[in-house]
């Protein structure tokens, strides 16, 4: 499905270039300077002359709205890609090793400027501000954005992220939580190495560590209301130099989700007591910590209905279809929505007959029509936001 905007060929064909070029020269997060440089020339070649370096290595574009005074509306669009090595297969696959967009963030870079086209043709009442963000993947990129101070005075924010578990002309704008809040945790327990033969001679940190992993388990199972999304989830277990030793120390890495801030405090306060236990019935020492990640995305109805009515505005009422599940991934758009109302949405990005092949992939690729969708979709959230 095409959106209901007239795209010219020349305006088609200079996007595809623009994503394949980001594509096949992917870098990683607040190292994006190359990819800087292509967005800052296709925004200056649609005649924007009001272009600010923001966030080490992130753009934030002016476009002018018809009225002076009018709210101003934001329009983001994250470019960071994954220390991945990319298997597509792509013509225009990645030409740096072990570095790909495995997530889709070319597309939303181009998507933005696409938005930014439309806006300069039939530009909204109120200025709309294009943000081109760093270091979504790390969870830093929004708030160098916001402490640079350059969305100051903005009424309304949107963006959007590629899905290929919905195909092209398929849109999500639910309200209500979208994504997940994202903590990690690292977890060191130190006890007494010794050799391998002697047990009783060491104070074993492996095994109270496969103790803790399994523990764990009984935080979501036993302790998080079952009607609410959770995870706690170790990622890495990190211990030994050999197999005869019985090493002093062994160190657990994870990840704690949820979409509501009550469950997010319960799982936090549940981890710290079970490590803390654990380690005590094993005569072993714990140090912990729990550094924040992002909050959870959380769509206000208001904002969400806006974003609906771009959506049958631009494709009609059957693109709009619901997530269907419960999205425990993360995403730093949620500082944004701190600090201003907006709406986060998941566009389709899986071509007609294609798998739905899943996002941190080395075979992941977004449908290029799917620039077209996220394009006219948040260029008209922006009119509509601004009216």
């Amino acid at each position: 499905m095409t959106p209901a905007v007239a795209w010219a060929p020349a305006t088609r064909e200079r996007l595809v270039a623009l994503r394949r070029s980001i594509h096949e020269d992917p870098e990683l997060a607040f190292e994006e300077h190359r990819t800087a440089e292509r967005l800052a020339r296709a925004l200056t070649d649609l005649g924007i002359t009001d272009l600010q370096r923001v966030g080490k290595t992130g753009l934030v574009a002016r476009v002018p709205g018809s009225e002076r005074g009018a709210p101003v509306v934001a329009i983001r669009g994250d470019m960071d890609a994954l220390p991945i090595a990319e298997a597509t297969g792509l013509a225009f696959a990645s030409r740096n090793p072990g570095v790909m967009h495995a997530c889709g963030h070319d597309v939303h870079a181009t998507w933005a400027v696409g938005a930014a086209a439309l806006l300069v043709e039939r530009p909204a009442r109120g200025d709309v501000l294009i943000v081109l963000q760093p270091a979504e993947e790390i969870g830093r990129g929004a708030q160098a954005i916001l402490e640079s101070g350059a969305l100051h005075g903005v009424s309304a924010i949107f963006g959007a992220h590629v899905d290929r578990r919905f195909e092209v002309g398929q849109v999500v704008a639910d309200a209500g939580p979208l994504a997940a809040s994202a903590d990690t945790f690292e977890i060191e327990l130190v006890g007494q190495g010794a050799h391998a033969a002697r047990p009783h001679e060491a104070r074993d940190p492996i095994v109270g560590a496969a103790a803790l992993v399994s523990a764990i388990q009984a935080i979501v199972a036993r302790e998080l209301n079952p009607a609410a999304p959770g995870v706690v989830t170790v990622g890495q277990f990190l211990a030994g130099t050999a197999p005869n030793v019985i090493p002093d120390r062994a160190v657990l890495r994870g990840t704690i989700r949820a979409v509501d801030p009550a469950s997010r405090a319960l799982m936090q306060a549940a981890l710290r007591r079970v490590v803390e236990h654990t380690a005590a019935a094993h005569r072993l020492t714990a140090n912990f910590s729990i550094p924040e990640g992002t909050p959870p995305v959380v769509n206000p109805e208001p904002m969400a209905r806006i974003a609906r009515e771009a959506v049958r505005a631009v494709l009609g009422e059957q693109a709009l279809v619901p997530l269907g599940f419960v999205n425990l991934g993360g995403e730093d758009f949620a500082y944004y929505l701190e600090r201003m109302p907006g709406c986060f949405l998941r566009v389709g990005a899986r071509e007609p007959g294609g798998r739905p092949i899943p996002a941190h992939s080395p075979e992941f690729v977004a449908a290029e029509e799917s620039i077209f969708v996220g394009a006219s979709v948040l260029a008209e959230c922006a009119r509509r936001a601004s009216a």
